[in-house]
């Protein structure tokens, strides 16, 4: 007949979740095994390391435990030191410490050292490489390959390879470990250098060099890496896909996810965060479906993080009500970014009620927003003119929730006073700010100065920025539209010739359109090719029916003053976003929905001419530019011309 103990050890083998560890405390209580150090260090090792959220509850087990021993105050503290308070993990070192006579052993600095090197305290991390020294474990593999990797984390990478260069014979752990370092620390040269003295890699070394690569933007060798392994896993797909995402390298991206699944290997949760990530900026939404329709075959959709990121995929690529759909469809599983992500859906679509009432619904949940909920919240107000909702948030944020204001909360301050015309007001706020204001909340509030035409206010506004980020081209561009407005042609000549004296050009604009699961892009003054050559011919046939059919008269008024009204109207005319508009008329089927990205504020003739669009083809035109979304429909948009 099994005993309790053999129950207990039998059932703890198979614990997948808190609600069956409880009940296996349960029954360790009743027969008095929690006393047993053996049962009562599994069930804090599976509740602090195995179980997702059931780390408070390893805590409160552990006072429950009459002597815990060396092991399981390991345990714990390594619990601690991989959760997002890792510094909370040094408060049950000192305890056992003080408390006990247990001697801290190699595991103890180990996972210690490690809390030091997640917070990034250098100065905790030296006073444990200390005690690691006095106790005679410093020269400890372990012990000493995590000092490595604390150093690197804070920064310091000479400390780094002065601790490597002590080991008498490191492993592959401790090479990895400090070819990690100097990528942590920008010393991209280095990783190389020590990557080809390693005596021995495993594919670990390998996948070292892709993420080290792509974390700083060397994707060609990155390329060349991957190409030259021999083996390839799970995390060497992933990395690459992750950062050809990361780095803007959108084709590459979904070609790398292709050649993943033509492999044979099958795609995590990394991998599908990655192309969706690569979606949402490209504005696939097609794609998107695609691999939604993978993440529900494959049982992806329990994990939060790719049910997040394919509700913001959904959210960039236009379709809120797809967002919605997947927020609704994560109601077990939704955490804080959930709530976050579609409050942040609803603002870029100009749906201000909607975020506020979702808002108001999260609170009834039990959920507590934090910083990153108050700017999404501030944002939607902004966008959808909710001037006096967003005061209230704004206080709300600081009274009732006690957070900080940061400076992103008063950018979105300003942003809201600025787009509802109060602009001294916007600037009052500005100059009282107690936090100094950065180049973004100048910017800000220039670009409320262009959207109001203050020419007087928009010109103290570019001189704060002149001395904080004086080569911005946008800036510039800016201020040189703003005069152009208001027919100033003397000053917009000025701004044009002091961004030739700087060297400073304008950055070029780009629109994107998916065809047929094919993203096309379109970028101002490149060079023709049949994708182009067809965009035009059939601008040239829209441009014609929206004069004749809508009353199309081209606005023109930030254009030059120096040249002939035709060549005014050449130059809007061929904006990125109008050519990949007509091909999209061109290649897509009636009904469709045209969805297009732009890396640009759309200007004001372009935004005519696609609400001219919706109403005489009667096409559903989304667009989103670097502010919002806008969608276009029977010659309205969802802006309200307000952006």
């Amino acid at each position: 007949m099994i005993n309790a103990e053999q129950r207990c050890i039998s059932l703890l083998k198979d614990c997948k979740t808190l609600n069956n560890l409880k009940k296996i405390q349960a029954i360790a209580t009743k027969t008095n095994l929690l006393s047993e150090p053996f049962i009562s260090g599994k069930l804090i090792l599976l509740s602090a390391t195995s179980i997702s959220d059931a780390l408070q509850y390893a805590c409160n087990l552990f006072l429950e435990i009459p002597s815990p021993d060396i092991f399981t105050y390991n345990t714990l503290i390594r619990g601690i030191s991989e959760s997002n308070l890792p510094q909370q993990s040094l408060l049950t070192y000192i305890e056992m410490r003080r408390k006990t006579i247990l001697q801290p052993d190699s595991f103890s600095f180990a996972f210690i050292l490690k809390a030091a090197a997640n917070y990034k305290s250098l100065n905790g991390g030296i006073q444990l490489h200390c005690q690691s020294l006095v106790h005679g474990f410093d020269t400890h593999l372990f012990v000493r390959t995590t000092i490595v990797s604390m150093y690197a984390e804070c920064g310091c990478i000479n400390s780094a390879r002065k601790a490597f260069e002590e080991l008498s014979q490191p492993n592959v752990v401790a090479w990895n470990a400090i070819v990690t370092a100097c990528f942590r620390c920008g010393d991209v040269k280095g990783g190389e250098v020590l990557f080809g003295k390693m005596p021995f890699k495993n594919l670990t070394s390998w996948n070292v060099m892709l993420a080290g690569y792509m974390k700083a933007g060397e994707v060609e060798p990155a390329k060349r890496i991957f190409a030259e392994m021999s083996a390839k896993d799970e995390v060497s797909w992933s990395t690459m896909i992750v950062g050809f995402s990361h780095n803007g390298r959108l084709d590459e991206a979904f070609e790398c996810f292709r050649e993943l699944n033509l492999s044979g290997m099958r795609p995590n949760g990394v991998s599908l965060t990655g192309v969706l990530s690569a979606c949402a900026q490209a504005g696939a939404f097609e794609f998107g479906k695609v691999i939604h329709g993978y993440i529900e075959k494959a049982g992806f959709g329990t994990i939060v993080s790719v049910g997040n990121t394919l509700l913001d995929t959904y959210s960039r690529c236009g379709s809120v009500q797809m967002a919605h759909l997947v927020f609704d469809w994560m109601i077990k599983i939704k955490n804080i970014v959930s709530w976050t992500s579609m409050m942040a859906s609803f603002a870029m679509h100009g749906l201000g009620k909607e975020a506020v009432q979702l808002f108001h619904d999260m609170e009834s949940s039990g959920v507590v927003p934090d910083g990153i909920t108050f700017v999404s919240i501030l944002y939607a107000c902004s966008h959808a003119g909710m001037l006096k909702e967003g005061i209230g948030f704004f206080h709300k944020m600081q009274v009732t929730y006690a957070i900080e204001p940061s400076i992103e909360h008063y950018g979105c301050m300003v942003d809201l006073y600025g787009r509802a015309g109060l602009l001294r007001k916007a600037f009052e706020f500005v100059l009282e700010m107690p936090i100094e204001p950065n180049d973004i909340i100048w910017r800000t509030l220039l670009g409320a100065c262009s959207i109001h035409g203050d020419v007087t206010l928009a010109e103290q506004v570019k001189e704060r920025l002149s001395e904080l980020d004086p080569t911005n081209s946008s800036d510039h561009v800016l201020l040189s539209n703003i005069y152009a407005i208001a027919g100033k042609w003397r000053e917009v000549v000025s701004v044009r010739r002091s961004m030739i004296d700087q060297n400073i050009k304008k950055c070029p604009g780009w629109s994107m359109i998916e065809v047929d699961k094919v993203m096309y892009s379109f970028v101002v003054g490149a060079g023709l090719n049949g994708v182009t050559k067809e965009a035009q011919e059939k601008l040239v046939e829209i441009m014609s029916r929206i004069r004749i059919e809508g009353g199309y008269i081209p606005e023109v008024g930030s254009v030059l003053h120096d040249i002939e009204e035709e060549e005014k109207e050449n130059a809007v005319s061929l904006h990125s976003e109008k050519l990949a508009v007509a091909f999209g008329i061109s290649r897509l089927c009636p009904g469709s929905v045209i969805r297009i990205v732009k890396n640009l504020r759309v200007c004001r003739d372009c935004h005519v001419v696609m609400k001219l669009i919706s109403k005489v083809y009667n096409w559903k035109i989304v667009l989103r530019d670097r502010n919002r979304f806008h969608s276009f429909h029977l010659g309205q948009c969802s802006c309200q011309d307000f952006w």
